[in-house]
């Protein structure tokens, strides 16, 4: 009887310790189981959050286009300026109407002047002697964005005060491959990858299709 005994209370402690395992089990299953929907539902949260602020940049830059693109065709009929040009010099230059002289001043292209009645100065990054540094520029201030985008298209066609041939390359251009290049070559811009950069962002926005019908 003494034996039995042992064998059955050894028996039933086999038994607590086995549901004791069986729960211990359950539980980290448990456990892993909401690791695992917790990582993948914050990975798709994450997700969710970049497509969402992509969705808004994307329809951020469609409006800022939008914006600009009727009156660059408007200027391109009268002056004969390719609207691909400068609604990519516009984005270019203004980073999308978001910098400081574009969202403040309305001068979407960096246009300097020397009257401090209606000119502004703030820093700028100009590329010299094969480096950019930054420097002090006054700039121009508009009341509307389209007194810059008009200021510019004259800039191109009158040329400078010292030379007012300076643009015509860029004028007599047929597409808006030639014009970017003669931007570089007739010394607009001191950025080396001014060129590659006007045509990427016309290729990629697809801004050739607002100068059909300019020359």
């Amino acid at each position: 009887m003494p034996q039995k005994k042992r064998y059955t209370t050894n028996r039933n402690y086999r038994r607590k310790r086995s549901k004791k395992n069986n729960y211990t089990t359950v539980i980290l299953l448990v456990i892993v189981a909401m690791f695992v929907l917790s990582f993948f539902g914050y990975r798709r949260y994450v997700q969710y959050k970049s497509e969402t602020q992509v969705e808004a940049v994307q329809q951020e830059h469609s409006t800022f286009v939008k914006k600009i693109a009727p009156y660059a065709v408007d200027l391109g009929k009268q002056y004969g300026v390719l609207p691909s040009i400068t609604i990519a010099q516009a984005i270019l230059e203004s980073d999308w109407g978001t910098s400081t002289l574009a969202s403040q001043y309305n001068n979407y292209f960096g246009i300097k002047g020397s009257d401090p009645a209606n000119t502004k100065v703030l820093q700028t990054k100009e590329y010299t002697n094969n480096q950019w540094v930054t420097i002090n520029g006054r700039f121009r201030v508009y009341s509307d964005f389209r007194e810059s985008m008009k200021d510019h298209t004259k800039l191109l066609v009158d040329g400078t005060t010292w030379n007012s041939q300076q643009y015509q390359q860029v004028i007599q251009s047929k597409d808006y491959i030639d014009a970017a290049v003669a931007l570089q070559t007739d010394g607009y811009a001191t950025d080396p990858g001014y060129t590659s950069k006007i045509i990427r962002i016309i290729q990629k926005y697809n801004l050739k299709k607002y100068d059909e019908g300019i020359k």
